[in-house]
């Protein structure tokens, strides 16, 4: 990051600072009903969103709004208990605020879950997808959140997304899941705005799209992650089937009734992927 933080970036990280010492090395985004990681951080440190200058605050259901920082085992963490989202009336650039916060206080490493709906029929509710790649629908229609003018001392105008989920960190990954005998699937994420569910065409079309889950976020948080030189895992928890026939059955509250069953094997996993980081 710059020696010269942008005003907002300076008093949000300066805020921070003045609330404990501890220079993350991993930031942790938390998704839909996968807040409880948070619960897990030892000396934790506790701010809510609403208190960080300039910090949008979450205002969904399953996303409690809280910036916490401490140590999960040895390792020094940022976590954002929740999420900001397009649908919320947010915009691409409040969207890339909390991960410019959280590179600036130190994280080199971004580790992004999500709630997704399952494309591919091989794919269990309940289980989880590692993502290889995603399709950033909103984006490639103009809500980019690099869109304005580029600081340069962050990141280049045109950042390649090419290999955006770090091939050594999804090995990982697949060792600490083997090792716990987790299932874990590998696949794309697709991100769509929301809030509405999908129809069963759109479905049946972002399957043909080589997609295997879908949901309303990640992908921008990816972004600005990479243009910021940071290194990417991301996680989806498939909390449904998004099956052509099914959408008319699902709700949010089935959405975080899932995460909430799966929550054992999360925790347990993104423990294991933390404490085995090399960073």
């Amino acid at each position: 990051m710059p020696a010269e933080l942008e005003p907002h970036l300076a008093d949000a990280a300066a805020y921070i600072r003045s609330q404990t010492p501890l220079q993350p090395e991993v930031a942790v985004i938390l998704g839909s009903g996968l807040g409880v990681l948070a619960d897990e951080i030892e000396d934790a440190t506790h701010i809510p969103y609403a208190d960080i200058p300039h910090f949008p605050v979450s205002t969904v259901a399953g996303h409690a709004g809280m910036l916490v920082l401490g140590r999960l085992g040895q390792r020094p963490i940022v976590a954002m208990q929740g999420r900001i989202h397009l649908y919320e009336g947010r915009t691409p650039q409040e969207l890339a605020f909390p991960v410019r916060v959280m590179r600036a206080l130190g994280a080199t490493t971004l580790i992004v879950t999500n709630a997704a709906g399952g494309l591919n029929p091989a794919f269990p509710a309940g289980g989880f997808m590692l993502i290889r790649d995603h399709i950033f629908l909103p984006g490639m229609a103009g809500l980019n959140p690099l869109i304005g003018p580029n600081d340069e001392r962050i990141g280049s105008r045109f950042p390649p997304l090419a290999g955006a989920y770090d091939p050594r960190l999804r090995a990982l990954a697949k060792a600490v899941a083997e090792r716990l005998h987790i299932p874990l699937h590998e696949g794309v994420y697709v991100m769509v705005t929301g809030p509405s569910f999908e129809t069963g065409a759109e479905l049946t079309m972002l399957r043909a799209w080589g997609a295997d889950a879908v949901g309303m976020s990640t992908a921008p948080e990816v972004v600005v992650a990479r243009h910021a030189g940071m290194q990417v895992l991301g996680i989806s928890c498939i909390t449904n089937a998004a099956i052509p026939g099914t959408e008319e059955q699902l709700s949010h509250k089935e959405v975080l009734e899932t995460a909430a069953a799966a929550l054992p094997n999360f925790l347990a996993l993104m423990r294991g992927i933390i404490e085995a980081l090399e960073v």
